[in-house]
């Protein structure tokens, strides 16, 4: 992780995607994002807090096996949570406008 203290979003989210390059990791944390926005229109829709529960696991869960096993970091989630979560939604719009790309260069 970085020594660098970031103060806004602004300034943690070019550090952000320079930790998720990996292809594999990005399709999972969309997948997981996805799922994550799923699950809360669902739970919210019928009224059945078992998908609220499951957000975190969904959401960290895509997230950290992207870390842990094809990008090889530890998430910012840990150090920079509320930045961290703000990316990923953030990149998953990002990834469903094309604005960025699965495939980084």
């Amino acid at each position: 992780m970085s020594e660098k203290r970031f103060t806004s979003l602004k300034e943690f989210y070019p550090f952000y995607l320079t930790e998720h390059r990996n292809f594999t990791s990005r399709v999972l944390h969309f997948i997981g994002t996805g799922l994550l926005i799923l699950s809360l229109f669902t739970g919210m829709l019928f009224h059945d807090w078992r998908f609220i529960v499951a957000i975190p696991f969904i959401g960290y869960g895509f997230a950290w096996v992207g870390h842990f096993f094809f990008e090889k970091n530890k998430p910012a989630t840990f150090q920079y949570p509320l930045y961290s979560l703000a990316s990923d939604f953030i990149l998953f719009w990002e990834l469903l406008n094309a604005k960025q790309s699965f495939r980084v260069k």
